[in-house]
């Protein structure tokens, strides 16, 4: 499960854990950070932005797994990961090393002209992934 860190995630999670239970099947609860250049080693920079990137990524993950202790009954297996790097690219790269047999993901509702030009990481998710990818939509 591809997520981010919005009020539906409780929602996305209880689909998540239903499904699970039924096919005794594990959780992921991936979220994937932005890449930063600067941290990743392209570019040396002073020790003490390194190490604010490395505490929030740890604070992003403390999240996470905060969320699979919160959401997902102890029966079931689950674990979080933060990945960093491109969303769709990683997301879809994870779920092929994973052996992910479905993705869930969390879907806005926007208008047409808003789906025309805006970038909707659950749309490209659809379009490229060659799993299933069942989509839960959001009220904003």
């Amino acid at each position: 499960m591809a997520v981010d860190f919005n009020e539906a995630v409780g929602e996305m999670l209880t689909y998540a854990e239903h499904f699970a239970e039924k096919f005794e099947a594990k959780v992921w609860l991936v979220h994937v950070a932005e890449a930063d250049p600067d941290f990743v080693g392209y570019e040396i920079g002073p020790q003490y932005i390194r190490d604010t990137k490395a505490e929030e990524f740890r604070q992003e993950h403390r999240m996470l797994q905060q969320l699979c202790d919160s959401f997902i009954q102890n029966n079931i297996d689950s674990e979080a990961l933060l990945i960093q790097g491109s969303t769709v690219e990683t997301i879809l790269e994870e779920a092929k090393k994973l052996n992910t047999d479905m993705l869930i993901v969390g879907t806005h509702k926007h208008g047409f002209f808003y789906n025309l030009f805006a970038e909707s990481v659950a749309m490209e998710i659809l379009k490229q992934s060659k799993i299933p990818v069942f989509t839960v939509p959001i009220e904003e």
